[in-house]
């Protein structure tokens, strides 16, 4: 068994707008943050994951994903599963719980213009 106490979670500003507090749960498997959008993000272009794929609970707000060419209204209790390689991004006043599988990484997530 492995566990994070409040205590031993930390903050990391992906954007002015995308606030992601971090839960260090040590295993390269799995991990599980909560993230905090208040606007588009990325402001332009897609962010994507090149290793982990994410499950992501929208705990509180509303607002929207678009994965590649759809685009998908959300409310708290809606769930979405990005896979690893998926553009998508975030739009709204949301409230998310995500969960990635392989453990995220910052060097796999990339925002990128176009594609």
């Amino acid at each position: 068994m492995k566990i994070t106490q409040k205590h031993q979670t930390f903050e990391r500003k992906n954007s002015d707008v995308c606030i992601v507090t971090e839960y260090p749960i040590e295993d390269q498997d799995i991990d599980i943050a909560r993230v905090q959008i208040t606007s588009r993000y990325p402001a332009e272009g897609w962010a994507i994951n090149r290793k982990c794929k994410e499950i992501v609970y929208v705990q509180e707000g509303s607002g929207k994903v678009v994965v590649g060419d759809q685009e998908y209204p959300l409310v708290a209790e809606d769930v979405v599963l990005i896979e690893a390689g998926e553009r998508f991004y975030w739009d709204g006043s949301l409230s998310l719980l995500i969960s990635c599988t392989p453990a995220f990484t910052v060097d796999q997530h990339h925002v990128i213009q176009g594609e």
